[in-house]
C-alpha cells in the first residue's frame, strides 16, 4: 500500500512534535526542586513572598478578642434617628409613607409599626428596615419637640 507525501509530512511533524514534547518534559524534571523544602515559600509582615522563614522573635501574636469580622453597628440615640413627617396615610389599607426632612425619599410604613392614632401631618421618628420591596419604616414614635 501505497502511502502519499502528504500522509508521510504529516506523520513525521506528529513525530518531531512528541520529540518536542518530551525533551520539555524532561528539561522541567531536571530544573525542577530536589526537595518539598526548597518549594516552600514565606509570606513577610507586609505581604511579600520571600524564601526565607520569619523570625519567631518578630511574629507579632494576635488575640482572638482583637480579630474583627464585620463592622460594629452604629449606636443611634433617640435624637439622632431619622425624623419625618407622615405623607400620605390610609387608615383603610393600613399603609403610608413618611417624607424624611434629610431625604427626598419617601419611606413605607404598615400601621402595625406605628401609633394607632397616626394620621397625616403628623411628626414622627422612626427607624430604616430593608424589606422586600425596598425601605420600610419601623418603630415610628411621635416626635418629642420640647419648645
Amino acid at each position: 500500500m501505497a502511502i502519499s507525501y502528504k500522509k508521510r509530512e504529516i506523520e513525521k511533524k506528529k513525530a518531531q512534535k512528541k520529540k518536542e514534547k518530551l525533551r520539555r518534559r524532561e528539561e522541567r524534571k531536571a530544573e525542577a526542586p530536589d526537595s518539598f523544602a526548597e518549594m516552600i515559600a514565606y509570606v513577610d509582615a507586609n505581604g511579600n513572598i520571600c524564601d526565607t522563614p520569619p523570625e519567631p522573635d518578630e511574629v507579632e501574636k494576635i488575640e482572638l478578642e482583637d480579630i474583627q469580622i464585620s463592622i460594629p453597628k452604629k449606636e443611634v440615640s433617640e435624637d439622632e434617628r431619622p425624623r419625618g413627617i407622615v405623607k400620605f396615610f390610609d387608615d383603610k389599607k393600613g399603609i403610608g409613607f413618611i417624607s424624611q426632612s434629610d431625604s427626598p425619599n419617601d419611606i413605607f410604613f404598615h400601621c402595625s409599626n406605628a401609633p394607632k392614632s397616626i394620621k397625616q401631618g403628623d411628626e414622627v421618628n422612626f427607624d430604616i428596615e430593608s424589606g422586600p420591596r425596598g425601605l420600610n419604616a419601623v418603630c415610628i414614635e411621635y416626635c418629642n419637640t420640647v419648645e
